[in-house]
């Protein structure tokens, strides 16, 4: 709050406003001058000043503290209406006032500085951590497809001896490389506009049903050896959302399950719609979430407690920043036997006219 209102107002406007305050304050104390003394009048004119040197840069504080110092002379120090004291005990006090106001003010606009200091060397180290959090979990998950293109292409080029099948798996190779790629690259775009605070859904009628099919779909075809089980309501109706945030949110939540269970294991997404909630339930059977406290999972790049060159990566911060954009609620929980739980729930407008 404290650089807000510095950035936002002027240097002459906080030069009229301390004077305002300061004059206002006095006015009051003026008024219930018959039921306070006019010691009392200098202590809350010091605690104005202290709190003026909370919000308003050093000058208009030090402004304030001879202006107060004066009104407080002027108008409350006997004799009234005059520059002038007539016994020493009033003098010091008054010039112990001024000192104090100006100290006071002095010391609070310091501290008030330091802790800015402080903030902003805060926010630099974070931002610094977060580089080489970020840069070192990308760095595996890009090098990966990359170093696949890399490879399938230079055997394309070198090698004449080919069969027109293993031109086929190195051209497949290739098109799962490069679509991993891509995916890492929107999540990077995902996680810049969620972070920006500006993303706002554009709802419009979805068939919730064709959508699930299609992203399990793309799922198992960039993870061959797995599949995945759907189970939706055929009278399940049209729901106004987001598509693009929905396809985001259950395409992570699939392939974070196809990429980090086994090939034994069974993912299953379930679709279901009461009343203007849709509800959808992504588990497999897998280890769950053992490596890794249950409320870090969300965070971005949370690291594991086993290998710390191992985490969440940014699939899943993905889909707790797009289900909160959408108004909706996320929970997991590691299921008793086994495997991890993902349970969403999402406000929507449902249209009487049914998908099938």
């Amino acid at each position: 709050m404290n650089g807000f209102f510095s950035r936002r107002i002027s240097s002459r406007n906080q030069y009229f406003i301390s004077a305002t305050i300061i004059i206002l304050v006095a006015l009051l104390c003026y008024l219930l001058s018959g039921v306070m003394g006019y010691r009392v009048a200098a202590l809350v004119l010091l605690l104005t000043v202290s709190l003026l040197a909370v919000i308003f840069d050093i000058l208009p504080v030090l402004f304030s503290a001879l202006l107060s110092a004066l009104i407080w002379d002027y108008f409350f120090i006997p004799p009234r209406f005059a520059i002038h004291v007539d016994n020493t005990e009033d003098a010091i006090l008054l010039v112990m006032y001024f000192v104090i106001a100006l100290i006071s003010g002095v010391l609070t606009y310091k501290i008030r500085d330091m802790e800015k200091k402080l903030r902003l060397k805060e926010e630099r180290s974070n931002s610094v951590k977060l580089y080489n959090t970020i840069l070192n979990s990308l760095s595996h998950e890009l090098r990966t497809p990359i170093a696949a293109i890399i490879g399938a292409t230079d055997n394309l080029q070198t090698n004449f001896n080919l069969t027109d099948e293993n031109k086929k798996q190195l051209v497949n190779e290739i098109s799962k490389a490069s679509l991993r790629l891509n995916q890492q690259v929107e999540n990077l775009l995902n996680i810049s506009r969620l972070e920006s605070g500006h993303i706002q859904p554009k709802n419009d009628w979805c068939d919730v049903q064709e959508l699930v099919y299609d992203i399990a779909k793309r799922v198992e075809e960039n993870n061959i050896s797995r599949r995945i089980n759907v189970s939706i309501n055929n009278n399940l109706p049209y729901c106004k959302l987001d598509k693009g945030m929905l396809d985001q949110i259950l395409y992570n939540l699939l392939n974070n399950a196809a990429v980090h269970t086994g090939v034994e294991s069974r993912i299953d997404i379930s679709v279901m719609c009461h009343a203007d909630l849709l509800k959808i339930i992504v588990e497999d059977n897998g280890q769950g979430f053992v490596n890794i406290p249950i409320k870090n999972v969300f965070r971005k790049l949370s690291r594991y407690d086993t290998d710390p060159n191992k985490g969440s990566g940014l699939g899943l911060s993905i889909v707790k920043g797009f289900t909160d954009a959408l108004k909706g609620s996320i929970e997991l929980k590691n299921k008793s036997a086994g495997g991890a739980e993902f349970t969403i729930w999402i406000p929507v407008q449902t249209e009487v006219l049914q998908s099938h």
